[in-house]
């Protein structure tokens, strides 16, 4: 047995059943975060009029996010309506992304549910190319530390591809069960999704005390995370997800770029004129995180269909609501953004 299988055995406190990574995984780790320093895209999943997976209109909305500058493509996860794919649905549109990357940037796969699922979508998800695993909470249940340690430990020790987990929901970690998957091989990053400073700041001082030689990343995982990207970079935190890049890349690149250079004169035009109203739009309807993303999708001139159940559409009036805004924060990139 290898140092890593072992490792990973001691950090989860139960055996592992699983097969150990392959030694290629330490060296794919550091390849992948290095390459994940600028807007990560979030692609929608294209359906067809019948409400199966529109597979052309999928790859183009992904051309459209690596043509317009995406640093990677995170396919079939949240925002991708992950827990409406069944498994050979998932396996096509991540190969699709893989073929439309070509090598141009990384794409990371969701996974998710209970272990044993989480570790059969990691397979798909490797055999159809992907560069790592968003690593979305388990199903429903509420499980303790212990339990969510050992389902990340055995998930990352069942794949040779880099995990990044998502907190979030019902997967909520506690400060040394982070430092724990940090030590954990083949797990690369916490995504937080709960928005908790003073946590996420304990997690972050934990991780550098505990596990020093480990290069652990953070993203900011915030619907809208731009609205509070500037609070988390106070803490470190420079990676985030853009939902607002599916739809509306101009705006969401100009904003990277302000919050990059320091252009806070830029940051705050937008905030002000677009996101907050964008976060506020979101915040009245369930689901909007979601659906109001693939609505701006189509407002674009992307036929991607409507979302599955259980989500539901956006009213017409925030759609049209919607569209002013794109239009508002469009012209504020025109102004100088």
């Amino acid at each position: 047995m290898d140092t890593n299988h072992k490792r990973a055995q001691a950090c989860q406190g139960a055996p592992v059943t699983s097969a150990p990574p392959p030694a290629t995984a330490g060296r794919q780790q550091p390849q992948l975060v290095d390459r994940l320093d600028g807007p990560l895209f979030f692609p929608v999943t294209a359906y067809g009029p019948d409400g199966a997976p529109d597979p052309a209109a999928f790859r183009a909305h992904v051309r459209d996010g690596i043509d317009a500058g995406a640093a990677a493509v995170f396919a079939c996860c949240g925002t991708g309506e992950f827990h409406a794919l069944t498994p050979g649905e998932f396996a096509d549109c991540v190969a699709a992304a893989v073929e439309e990357a070509a090598g141009r940037v990384p794409v990371i796969a969701g996974t998710g549910y209970g272990t044993a699922l989480a570790v059969q979508f990691a397979e798909l998800a490797h055999a159809a190319g992907a560069d790592g695993l968003l690593a979305l909470p388990p199903y429903l249940v509420v499980p303790g530390q212990q339990g969510l340690l050992t389902h990340y430990t055995e998930l990352a020790a069942a794949t040779p591809l880099p995990v990044i987990v998502y907190q979030r929901d019902n997967a909520v970690f506690a400060p040394a069960t982070v430092a724990a998957l940090a030590r954990t091989p083949g797990i690369i990053g916490l995504k937080d999704g709960v928005g908790d400073l003073d946590l996420l700041q304990r997690i972050i001082s934990t991780v550098r005390t505990e596990a020093p030689e480990e290069d652990f990343r953070y993203f900011n995982g915030l619907p809208t995370a731009e609205l509070t990207a500037p609070a988390y970079r106070a803490l470190g935190v420079h990676h985030y997800s853009s939902a607002v890049f599916a739809f509306a890349p101009e705006i969401a690149l100009a904003f990277h770029r302000a919050l990059d250079t320091g252009d806070d004169t830029t940051v705050q035009r937008l905030l002000d004129g677009f996101y907050r109203p964008l976060v506020e739009l979101r915040n009245q309807g369930h689901g909007y995180a979601v659906s109001l993303v693939k609505a701006g999708v189509r407002l674009r001139g992307r036929d991607v269909g409507p979302v599955r159940p259980p989500l539901s559409e956006p009213s017409p009036a925030h759609v049209k609501e919607l569209a002013g805004l794109v239009e508002r924060g469009l012209g504020l990139v025109g102004d100088g953004g």
